[in-house]
């Protein structure tokens, strides 16, 4: 089999599928190529020679986790609110499939590995000096020229005035319109750390620490510091000690402290959060921003629908049927609540009990490979398995992991994950 079927054009192509992220429709499209690509090329050769993109046990693992996410949105779509439109995207679903043998043949090999969490890392670290000026200078300069060159072609901004009224946070390249930089910078830090101790020591990890959590605090929300801080603890206590990772802690619990003093938005952050020491069932609703409302519809939701849940993405339609609070003005505005902020939750209304069990069946996997892999291997996978680790974190809050974006995310971590642990024997390191 030529080496060309190692596909050696994956880590570029994976990304540019990250750095498009600002556009969403680019990256889409980007990642159908992708899957369409592989595909092609699989079937050209009648999926034959396949060891030479992945070896067998990735392949059953990037497989698994992927049907893992799949089956259980297949399975809810049966009798869903909306059981024509859960069927069609679960169709449409399908695509990630051939991505994620894409991306895992990314990391394959040495060469792909190098390239592509090094790009991962590059990538971390434009987007955290690019959002570091806005916050001395209130702009992203790569926003703002994503934004005028989207004013030059179709003659409209990336945001509306009334999205630009209500950013509470920093936005980044992904903007006002978009407040999720500081959630995606927490689930791929791993990536920019583990590089920065590799090349640089521990000075070099302190210092792209500091700059990523600095701008996690001013962009992120509650449940991106928590999942921040998840990383900080388990990649640095490796390399600093627990002493030294405790000092480290520390002072970043003071600059904390002393940016809620100067910033109105994070310290009302704080405020809220502070809110759950109240010995009230409103409080802790106000320091969740109405979660605890949503939290009750979504196991009424799995009380109503055990089995199979109401169908992924189903939850804004069963939502108002389930409302524990029907009537009054929620935290977040008028309308439902899109999703259940929590992935256990989510899970189990959307998908029922048999979507739960399949889900703790991916996980369980994955933990096995990791348990059965030699060092090397371990060493190699620790950052996607990192980042992976605390995208999926379950006692925190989450985005949705059957939209568009969060799951392409996550799905494409578990791809990087199976890829770089169970990398091929017959791999050698290229120039």
């Amino acid at each position: 089999m030529p080496p060309a079927y190692g596909w050696r054009w994956a880590p570029p192509w994976v990304l540019a599928f990250v750095a498009l992220w600002p556009a969403p429709g680019y990256a889409e499209g980007v990642m159908v190529l992708g899957a369409l690509t592989a595909i092609f090329l699989l079937l050209r050769r009648r999926f034959r020679g396949g060891t030479a993109l992945l070896s067998p046990p990735a392949w059953a693992l990037t497989s698994v986790l992927f049907f893992a996410y799949w089956l259980p949105q297949l399975v809810s779509s049966v009798d869903a609110v909306d059981h024509g439109r859960a069927f069609r995207e679960s169709l449409v679903d399908l695509r990630y499939l051939p991505f994620l043998w894409l991306v895992a043949g990314a990391v394959a090999d040495e060469r792909g590995r190098r390239i592509t969490f090094g790009g991962l890392a590059v990538i971390i670290g434009v987007w955290t000096l690019d959002a570091l000026a806005e916050v001395l200078f209130h702009t992203s300069p790569l926003f703002w020229g994503i934004d005028a060159l989207k004013q030059l072609i179709s003659g409209r901004p990336m945001c509306s005035e009334a999205q630009l009224a209500a950013a509470d946070r920093l936005g980044g390249i992904l903007g006002p319109c978009n407040l999720k930089l500081g959630v995606v910078l927490a689930s791929l830090s791993p990536f920019a750390l583990y590089a920065a101790g590799r090349r640089f020591g521990t000075v070099g990890w302190i210092v792209a620490a500091s700059l990523v959590g600095i701008v996690i605090v001013f962009a992120g929300s509650r449940a991106s510091w928590i999942t921040y801080a998840l990383v900080l603890v388990f990649s640095g206590w490796r390399l600093l000690g627990w002493k030294k990772l405790l000092l480290v802690l520390a002072g970043g619990a003071l600059a904390i402290l002393a940016i809620a003093l100067t910033s109105p938005d994070v310290g009302k952050r704080i405020e809220r959060t502070m809110l759950a020491m109240e010995a009230s069932e409103a409080g802790v609703d106000g320091a969740l921003s109405g979660r605890a409302r949503i939290w009750g519809a979504a196991l009424c939701m799995a009380r109503e629908h055990p089995i199979n849940g109401v169908g992924a993405r189903g939850f804004r339609e069963a939502f108002d049927d389930c409302d524990p609070d029907a009537g009054q003005v929620a935290a977040w505005g008028e309308g439902p609540a899109f999703h259940a902020h929590q992935i256990v939750l989510e899970i189990l209304s959307e998908t029922g009990g048999i979507g739960l069990l399949l889900w703790l069946a991916g996980a369980a996997l994955a933990w096995r490979a990791w348990r059965f892999a030699d060092e090397a291997a371990r060493k190699r996978a620790r950052p996607a398995m990192l980042a992976l680790a605390v995208t999926v974190f379950p006692l925190n809050t989450h985005l949705a992991f059957y939209s568009t974006f969060w799951g392409g995310l996550t799905l494409m971590l578990a791809a990087l994950y199976a890829g770089s642990l169970l990398a091929r024997a017959d791999a050698p390191a290229k120039p």
